[in-house]
């Protein structure tokens, strides 16, 4: 009965709506109905709300904005009111029997550090262990309310962490790369120059199914000094190509967004960075993304019964996620001009800039096919999917000072 107010599952338009929640209202309803009812009325403004403005259509409007209907009759009363997900209606290919006999959700893998842009297992990890608002939140990851990650931004994560060693500063050095990212054109300006000043030695960026990579180090103690032109280096140091570069963009922009959504610490330079982007912004346009590589990841059928389950245990634990991290309205784009959530500065950032010692790992073939036998794109053409590459754990470190000529070679 209640579907005949919603015949296509929500009200869709203010007539029908209207009659839902009378419906919902009346007493003399069908307890059950009237439960249904609100349910849908609920979803219905919850899904409104997490809507970017320009996709809410006049019946979404009026349910958010009209007074009638701010305070919706809620007839669960009762604990039996509610249905709960029961563990069994889990299908059983994502079911695992423990020691005890009792049934589980099958382990999840860890991202195999050796193939840093295995995109989708990146993704699927993240969306539980990784997740704005969480603990240990990746930085930079682009999460709508539907709980989809945006490509553009798994792609520019992956890309910085590939290129940095495992080190007590490695999250600085990722910092360093991605304001890098979030300034359009900076990276082909400084192709350009090198190109310049080195006739010789043309910059020939890697495409195909083998690229290399040297792994950015930098001691401990002198982390803090590495800088922006250091990490341009080494992009050109591993001929990154300018177009993913270009495509990492959104990573930037979502790594900024983060980081004025919950300042942790001066804002100075990120609030510099920033204007440097819109200034950029208005000289080169959003830098382009790789086609197919572009848009958002939704989310598996799996991945919705490990959220049921890991929500839960937020709920439990007081741990309200969408309240505290960076989440993106449905049909938001990430590549915005002014960031939505940009704050006042707050403090001043250290001043640091004395030469450093910047060590590259020794050379390594990596394979750059994906998972599913998709290839690094060629420069004129993009894969269905993002690659998975794989690098191979590196044995030695060439040491080279900021700024400067190769120094040494030593064991690592």
């Amino acid at each position: 009965m209640v579907y005949k107010f919603a015949r296509r599952g929500f009200p869709c338009n203010p007539y029908e709506l209207e009659r839902l929640y009378k419906y919902c209202a009346n007493p003399h309803v069908p307890h059950r109905d009237r439960i249904t009812a609100f349910m849908l009325l609920i979803e219905m403004r919850s899904f409104a709300q997490h809507l970017d403005t320009s996709l809410q259509d006049r019946t979404m409007r009026l349910l958010l904005d009209d007074p009638a209907y701010r305070d919706i009759p809620n007839p669960i009363t009762r604990p039996e009111d509610m249905a709960f997900v029961e563990r069994l209606h889990i299908p059983a290919r994502y079911l695992r029997t423990k020691d005890d006999g009792t049934t589980a959700l099958r382990v999840m893998r860890a991202p195999d550090p050796k193939k840093p842009f295995d995109l989708e297992q990146l993704a699927q990890y993240a969306l539980i262990y990784g997740r704005p608002g969480l603990e240990n939140t990746w930085q930079g990851i682009a999460v709508d309310f539907a709980y989809r990650m945006h490509w553009r931004t798994l792609f520019g994560f992956a890309l910085c962490r590939a290129l940095c060693a495992n080190s007590a500063g490695k999250t600085t050095l990722v910092r360093r790369f991605a304001l890098v990212m979030a300034r359009p054109g900076l990276y082909r300006e400084a192709v350009a120059a090198y190109a310049a000043a080195n006739p010789t030695r043309p910059f020939v960026a890697q495409y195909g199914a083998d690229i290399e990579i040297r792994q950015v180090h930098v001691p401990d103690d002198q982390v803090r000094n590495f800088s922006d032109d250091d990490a341009v280096r080494v992009l050109i140091h591993n001929r990154i190509p300018p177009d993913w570069v270009d495509h990492a963009y959104t990573y930037g922009v979502v790594y900024l967004e983060q980081q004025f959504h919950q300042p942790t610490m001066s804002l100075d330079v990120f609030r510099d960075v920033d204007d440097e982007r819109l200034q950029r912004l208005s000289v080169y346009g959003t830098p382009p993304a790789i086609p197919h590589w572009d848009g958002w990841r939704e989310i598996s059928e799996e991945d919705r019964y490990r959220l049921l389950f890991k929500r839960a245990d937020e709920v439990a634990a007081q741990i309200d996620t969408e309240g505290v991290g960076l989440y993106y309205y449905i049909g938001m784009d990430p590549n915005v001009g002014p960031l939505w959530k940009r704050t006042p500065a707050h403090g001043t950032m250290p001043v640091v800039g004395s030469a450093i010692n910047v060590a590259l790992t020794d050379a390594v073939m990596v394979d750059a096919t994906a998972t599913e036998g998709l290839a690094t794109p060629p420069k004129t053409e993009s894969a269905l999917q993002p690659p998975a590459i794989n690098i191979a754990q590196p044995e030695a470190a060439t040491t080279t000072e900021a700024g400067g000529s190769q120094a040494a070679t030593g064991t690592g």
